[in-house]
């Protein structure tokens, strides 16, 4: 499995992956009609990663050339000086293959060249990805949030942690 950064002709499948896992990981939280009804639409990704916003970063993963999962990094959106890990989806049919943690692992590895620590938010009711974060040494900071998505209001729970600094000067 290789981890690199993700170019304007993964736009697609970096959508067609986010929207999957949210019909797949979300059931349980968003209306299932909802939910089917998401359209995969890459303009957004495409701009990304054309024209990044400042401090922003893709990554993918890939194997024998199938695009598996995406993680997208920068500045955090809350506190000023810490990274902030912004999103991380592997596709549902790739799920514990190791996709995951690698994104995760270059994630970090890219953070750590910028920031003492990062921060990320996943949806309360996600317990799958909460141990995930939590089996990788992220911790629950207290902090949460309420945002709505696709007409529900669902809870978000902010992860935290300090990042290795053999990279960072």
């Amino acid at each position: 499995m290789q981890v690199r950064d993700a170019q304007p002709d993964d736009a697609f499948a970096v959508e067609s992956i986010r929207v999957r896992g949210w019909q797949i990981a979300y059931r349980h939280v968003f209306p299932p009609a909802r939910l089917d009804a998401l359209p995969i639409d890459e303009t957004r990704w495409r701009r990304r990663f054309v024209e990044p916003p400042a401090g922003w970063s893709t990554f993918v993963a890939e194997e024998d050339d199938e695009i598996l999962g995406f993680a997208s990094i920068g500045p955090s959106r809350d506190e000023a000086g810490i990274g902030e890990l912004y999103a991380i989806y592997v596709d549902p049919d790739s799920w514990s293959r190791g996709a995951g943690r690698a994104l995760l692992a270059h994630a970090e590895e890219a953070l750590a060249s910028t920031y003492a620590e990062a921060t990320l938010w996943v949806l309360s009711a996600n317990p799958r990805a909460r141990r995930f974060y939590e089996q990788a040494g992220w911790r629950a900071d207290g902090a949460s949030k309420s945002e709505e998505h696709l007409g529900v209001p669902s809870e978000e729970t902010r992860y935290r942690k300090t990042l290795a600094t053999s990279s960072r000067s």
